[in-house]
């Protein structure tokens, strides 16, 4: 993904995810599971869940979406988030985008978000995902950037955004 003039202006840098970046990663995803964390049992346990469900969401997009691209958002040189697209024949697929708690609510989602539709329009391609249904904060983000629902079932929408022009 190309850098935008508002990922720079909002001091954010998106770069390529490195193998070192898994301990941050791994603790991503568990605050932004706090669900797994209501689970009845010893903390040690817990903590074991959370690590078995982190492999089982890496493992799937991997098998899922061998093509996928993953991105570490960081803000003045620390990382604040993580982005996951697939950059399809038809569609950019947002796979996964996250933050960590001291970063969500400040509209960085928002502009990582922009720079995405951003690349889309230059190249005319639609932008997808799928938004869970236990996740409104997140679908009320995406409906406010343009995208529309496209498919519905009990567990989650799949909404899409299309470039104009």
């Amino acid at each position: 993904m190309k850098m935008t003039d508002n990922l720079a202006a909002d001091g954010l840098v998106v770069r390529p995810s490195r193998a070192t970046d898994g301990p941050f990663l791994h603790s991503l995803y568990q605050s932004a599971r706090p669900d797994l964390q209501w689970i009845d049992g010893e903390q040690e346990q817990v903590q074991q869940i959370v690590a078995q469900q982190f492999q089982v969401q890496e493992q799937g997009m991997g098998e899922n979406h061998p093509n996928a691209m993953h991105y570490i958002v960081e803000k003045l040189g620390t990382a604040i988030g993580a982005l996951s697209t697939d950059f399809g024949v038809n569609e950019i697929r947002v796979l996964y985008l996250a933050f960590i708690p001291q970063a969500r609510g400040k509209g960085y989602g928002r502009t990582v978000l922009q720079g995405v539709q951003k690349a889309a329009q230059q190249v005319r391609c639609p932008v997808a995902t799928v938004v869970w249904a236990n996740n409104p904060h997140a679908r009320q983000h995406y409906l406010a950037l343009g995208f529309t629902v496209e498919e519905r079932n009990p567990a989650a929408e799949r909404l899409v955004w299309y470039p104009q022009g």
